[in-house]
């Protein structure tokens, strides 16, 4: 595809250096448009220039990178954070489906990450509400997921997802009123975006079910029954006292 054209935003003239040299020496065709050292600059140069994705920092003085969301109605561009070592940034950002690097930032990473662009921006993928990942990290209250799906991208109520299975490398994620999204993730990756949410449960090898739907446990077939009925999911016989504790 045509050159990707891109501003940098970081208080620190040595990284957005660092930044720059790497994204030059990278395989894809990146142009640096402009780099700024504050928030309030980089919206205005975001607003003149129209680029293709924004690598922001997070911690900076004055305004936080992810409060962007503050200064525009629609965000037409993609954005990869650029983060230090910060547990509640970094589990919003995996939460909401938004690709971050974390300094020092690892060339092999940043490749992935602007493979992944491409992809985006070749697919138009929709953006995430990025006003939404704002709350979800002010409040520390990860309530809101954003599913991956095919170049696309749902956002649901955690509360709204019944269960979710293994499907290849892929998963099925049911949610109520009987629907059901194919998520292109694994699922070892929702195990893991979701381990500090307690009404999740690996019941099995295949299966992470919510807990507040669960209607009936089958200890004779090794079923789970959810959502009144309209779900039966698998628990191993090696899970059944976990499960037990957990209810």
């Amino acid at each position: 595809m045509d050159e990707i054209k891109a501003i940098l935003i970081d208080d620190e003239q040595s990284a957005r250096n660092v930044l720059s040299n790497l994204l030059e020496r990278a395989s894809t065709n990146i142009n640096v448009l402009d780099s700024c050292n504050n928030l309030e600059s980089g919206v205005q140069k975001i607003k003149e220039q129209q680029p293709d994705v924004v690598f922001l920092d997070v911690q900076m003085p004055n305004y936080a990178g992810y409060e962007i969301a503050r200064f525009f109605d629609v965000i037409s561009f993609e954005i990869i954070f650029v983060t230090a070592y910060d547990h509640y940034a970094i589990k919003a950002f995996e939460l909401n489906a938004i690709d971050y690097l974390v300094k020092p930032i690892d060339r092999n990473k940043l490749d992935i990450a602007l493979k992944k662009l491409e992809h985006k921006l070749h697919q138009q993928a929709s953006l995430v509400d990025y006003h939404s990942l704002l709350k979800t990290i002010k409040d520390k209250n990860y309530k809101k997921i954003v599913i991956p799906e095919l170049g696309n991208r749902h956002i649901l109520n955690l509360t709204d997802i019944v269960a979710i299975e293994a499907d290849g490398a892929y998963s099925k994620i049911h949610v109520v009123n009987k629907a059901t999204i194919i998520a292109s993730k694994n699922l070892k990756f929702f195990e893991n975006t979701l381990s500090e949410e307690p009404s999740f449960f690996r019941s099995h090898r295949a299966w992470i079910v919510n807990l507040t739907y669960i209607e009936f446990l089958n200890k004779t077939t090794l079923n789970l029954t959810l959502d009144n009925g309209t779900i039966t999911a698998k628990i191993s016989r090696s899970r059944i006292s976990s499960f037990e504790n957990s209810i």
